[in-house]
């Protein structure tokens, strides 16, 4: 079983006993998802594989907040905050804006790339080595930026 599966399981746990109701249903949301997409593949998921489940999960939310917001309803948005808040616990770190942009400045050299032409080149490498820890939006503004500084 995958790490970060059995620590999502211990945390429900912990959820259940302290009485957390959020924390436990948010929880139990991400298990079905994974479970949801170990049935479709037929076999157990490794860690990144899940962590791509609960990115993307993450990213939803965001949506969810970002639409909320706009429609004034603060109540649900916050909710959505509280779970992308939970989630966030079991991703990786983060990478900041300053070492996702050397790190394409690292590929770009590395890739030779000069112009936006190279921008498919240049991000599939990117996403490469941030898999996991940057938002595809953030590298693509970054890549893009980058990339007409340069050419």
């Amino acid at each position: 079983m995958a790490q970060l599966l059995k620590k999502l399981q211990d945390e429900m746990k912990a959820a259940m006993k302290s009485g957390d109701k959020e924390r436990l249903s948010t929880i139990r949301m991400l298990i079905s998802e994974i479970k949801k997409v170990q049935i479709d593949k037929k076999k157990d998921l490794s860690d990144e594989e899940i962590i791509e489940i609960l990115q993307k999960y993450a990213k939803q939310r965001k949506e969810s907040i970002k639409q909320y917001k706009e429609a004034g309803r603060e109540d649900l948005a916050q909710k959505e905050e509280n779970e992308l808040k939970i989630v966030k616990e079991f991703l990786p770190e983060e990478l900041s804006e300053e070492e996702i942009e050397k790190i394409v400045e690292d590929v770009i050299k590395e890739t030779g790339a000069s112009s936006m032409k190279d921008m498919g080149k240049v991000m599939k490498a990117v996403m490469d080595k941030v898999k996991g820890r940057a938002e595809g939006s953030i590298v693509s503004s970054i890549v893009k930026k980058k990339l007409t500084e340069n050419g």
